[in-house]
């Protein structure tokens, strides 16, 4: 029997409303995230991936509630989240965190180093302020950051070691579950790796959970457990890292795997070109919303939408004709 889920999307949606004219009527909606179902276990790091705009970071937003769901359920140790009341909520803030992707944007140039990652200690425990001091240090030293720089501001660090102040600031508070929101892309690739591997150190040592929403499957694949493939607001295919990647069971899933650059003593992996342009998330496809774009749609793909079923032992696929 599996591990409970520590936190679960269950059909959740989030559409924002098209309006138009004077009165501002309402005219149709983009459908971000549309109906999707998964669940992300204790300790482990589920990856999302897909292209720009397939509604990734909004669906990670929705997860920590920083956006309302306009339906479906986010359950956190069982309990819906957005049922909850604002002082049940304020206590669920300290278990749920999220690390952005730019590191300059997300914090405050007028705040010291010291205050950015002290603020969550002063907003949600009772400590004082040399109790505080001492804690940004340590969280500094944890992610390998010179703690006598804490009275710097954040333009006069790197963007690597930004986005380490960052990440302090989320385990300040020592959250169950993160959401990593593209928390590398930003960066060089030679930072990526120490970045990625800082959070896969937090994460043995702090028994952390991670959402790590990402559009590169090399990261992806260095960091997760398991991973979704999400395609303009849905779920197309689930399964573990070593499975997904050695035969992925969705065309588009094959898309994407087949436009990684490969070493040569590799071989050479044939390239599935796709054709015609991403639809608008505001007028999707009927039926599947890959087929118009799929070199292997059917009719029935055109006609009929595909559920998120298990299609092979512990896999899961949205896809009337899966690869097998």
């Amino acid at each position: 029997m599996s591990e409970p889920y520590l936190i679960e999307a269950r059909h959740l949606k989030k559409y924002f409303p098209i309006k138009r004219g004077l009165f501002s009527r309402v005219v149709g909606n983009v459908k971000a995230v549309d109906d999707v179902s998964f669940g992300v276990r204790p300790g482990e790091t589920f990856g999302l991936v897909g292209e720009s705009g397939c509604g990734k970071s909004t669906l990670g937003r929705v997860m920590l509630n920083l956006k309302r769901a306009t339906d479906g359920e986010v359950r956190f140790e069982g309990r819906d989240i957005q049922r909850l009341g604002s002082g049940e909520l304020r206590g669920l803030r300290e278990e749920m965190q999220i690390i952005f992707q730019d590191p300059m944007g997300s914090l405050n140039p007028r705040f010291l180093v010291k205050d950015l990652i002290g603020e969550p200690l002063r907003l949600h425990r009772k400590m004082s302020a040399s109790e505080i001091d001492d804690r940004v240090v340590q969280l500094m030293e944890l992610v390998g950051l010179d703690a006598t720089r804490r009275n710097r501001y954040p333009h006069e660090f790197s963007g690597g070691q930004r986005q380490r102040i960052g990440i302090a600031r989320a385990i300040a508070l020592e959250p169950k579950f993160i959401v990593a929101d593209e928390a590398v892309s930003a960066l060089d690739v030679s930072v990526q790796s120490q970045v990625l591997n800082l959070l896969m150190k937090l994460q043995q040592e702090l028994g952390l959970t991670y959402l790590f929403i990402a559009h590169g499957l090399n990261v992806v694949r260095h960091i997760s457990n398991r991973v979704g493939v999400m395609y303009l607001g849905k779920i197309v295919e689930v399964a573990s890292t070593d499975e997904l990647f050695a035969k992925p069971l969705h065309p588009y899933t094959a898309v994407l795997l087949s436009a990684i650059p490969q070493p040569r003593l590799r071989g050479k992996r044939e390239r599935i070109i796709l054709q015609g342009e991403v639809p608008s998330p505001a007028n999707p496809p009927s039926g599947c919303r890959f087929h118009p774009r799929c070199p292997f749609a059917k009719e029935r793909c055109r006609v009929e939408e595909p559920a998120l079923v298990e299609a092979a032992p512990g896999r899961q696929a949205a896809c009337h004709f899966p690869l097998f």
